[in-house]
């Protein structure tokens, strides 16, 4: 079997998936990131290896996520976008045609407007956890609900509770307040469902001309009630692909294989990379007075990427084989 690996590295969670030649998706994996980007995907390739038929051939892959350049060094990526291009890629594969992604994930949330299959527009919202998993996980625990009854729980609320949704902060103090006067449980996680949709248009949708179809992906995407929410106040059906929760990584597999579509032949590592050593370091240039914090990464005691320097000192002279150079 042939096909693309797909690496999304988030700051919550990691996602890699094996697509084949047909675009057929077979293995797909969550896993907690934990502050731990390298170590997260090298657990993660062990997995995806042993889960694969050993004679499976990887033709290409993608990595995406804010740990993208990261991940690409280690194992060797052929194509490393940002999320918004592999979001948009992947929704427009699996729902040809598509004109709005709605994205929320852990810690942060998205918005892309497609026109033609073209990014026209985009925002994204990295300052307040206001409405996304990391926020509903949290409102769960507390509530003593597991996740997965969310949604279907905020499904029965026929009359939701209005919310304050604009802060994380004062919605969970608000809904503390309304469950202390004896609302319904039910009418509280609908109108927390309302509150969070509110807060999302009125912020990462600001301004944004949404049309159908409307896709939702993202893990928040699994939750029933917030998918009836976003309905209501939009007032056009939803659509959730198959692969919602690991879409970044589809996109990832996607881009990786339209890079290597001309018999470019792919620079991915092979699997053995999931066990060989990896360290980090910074240092500070001190070359002029920007002072750029460099980073820098080894693997097995070889350095094989920098990256941070403004002027190239320390990247391109390590891509042209040499240590050391001159700024300016």
């Amino acid at each position: 079997m042939k096909g693309y690996l797909g690496i999304d590295v988030g700051s919550v969670s990691t996602n890699i998936i094996f697509m084949d030649e047909e675009t057929r998706v077979h293995e797909s994996l969550y896993l907690r990131t934990n502050g731990q980007p390298v170590a997260t995907v090298q657990k993660g390739l062990r997995q995806i290896r042993e889960r694969l038929p050993q004679n499976t051939v990887i033709r290409g892959v993608g990595t995406t996520g804010s740990g993208r350049q990261l991940t690409g060094v280690v194992v060797g990526a052929d194509a490393v976008k940002n999320e918004i291009t592999a979001h948009a890629v992947a929704a427009s594969h699996m729902v040809p045609g598509v004109q709005t992604v709605l994205e929320i994930g852990g810690q942060d949330s998205k918005i892309i407007i497609l026109r033609n299959g073209v990014v026209a527009d985009f925002a994204m919202n990295t300052v307040c956890a206001a409405g996304t998993g990391s926020f509903l996980d949290q409102q769960a625990s507390r509530l003593n609900i597991a996740i997965e009854e969310f949604g279907d729980l905020a499904l029965k609320g026929s009359t939701p509770v209005r919310i304050a949704g604009r802060c994380a902060v004062f919605a969970e103090s608000d809904m503390i307040h309304k469950q202390q006067m004896g609302f319904n449980l039910d009418d509280i996680l609908a109108g927390l469902c309302e509150a969070l949709v509110r807060n999302y248009l009125n912020n990462v949708g600001k301004g944004k001309e949404i049309l159908a179809p409307v896709v939702f992906q993202g893990g928040v995407a699994a939750n029933a009630g917030m998918r009836k929410a976003f309905e209501r106040a939009l007032g056009l059906e939803v659509q959730i692909p198959k692969h919602f929760n690991v879409m970044g990584a589809v996109g990832s597999a996607l881009l990786a294989r339209d890079a290597v579509a001309k018999g470019v032949p792919t620079r991915f590592k092979g699997f053995g990379v999931a066990d060989m050593e990896y360290r980090a370091g910074t240092f500070e240039c001190d070359g002029c007075p920007n002072l750029c914090e460099v980073l820098e990464m080894s693997e097995a005691g070889n350095i094989i990427a920098r990256w941070g320097d403004r002027c190239g000192k320390w990247s391109n002279a390590l891509a042209a084989g040499e240590l050391a150079g001159n700024c300016g």
